[in-house]
């Protein structure tokens, strides 16, 4: 118990970083798809993708027939958007972190059937899937 008093703040500093590790595992995601999943989608019909990667990541390739709203415009544009509120939309980016991001606010906006593409792009690619240019 003295170790712990005498040495709070390494203690205190071991404890925050645990923390931080943790959060990602322990924070709330949205719906996921896979590539699989999302052929599936795709190939159901209703399905809208929704590529959220910057311009030169979108023109070195991207899903055939994806949209391409950059999540900085996001906010500005979901308005193009409106009339696919009753579709499915999947939303891509590179890794899937900023997926996970605008698919929270594609929620906030209304949209009720929203996915993020675990891995994005890359496990697109990953799994031999075509890509357009």
């Amino acid at each position: 118990m003295n170790f712990i008093v005498d040495n709070i703040f390494i203690v205190a500093i071991a404890v925050i970083s645990g923390g931080a590790l943790l959060w990602p595992a322990l924070a709330p995601r949205g719906k996921r798809a896979t590539p699989l999943q999302l052929t599936q989608m795709i190939n159901r019909g209703k399905t809208v993708v929704v590529d959220v990667r910057s311009a030169d990541e979108f023109a070195a390739g991207h899903l055939r027939d994806a949209k391409h709203i950059p999540l900085a415009d996001l906010a500005n544009r979901i308005g193009e958007l409106d009339k696919s509120k009753n579709r499915t939309v999947v939303v891509v980016c590179q890794t899937g972190a900023r997926a996970d991001k605008a698919a929270r606010q594609l929620q906030a906006a209304g949209f009720e059937d929203v996915y993020a593409l675990e891995g994005g792009q890359a496990a697109w690619i990953a799994a031999g899937l075509p890509v357009t240019k």
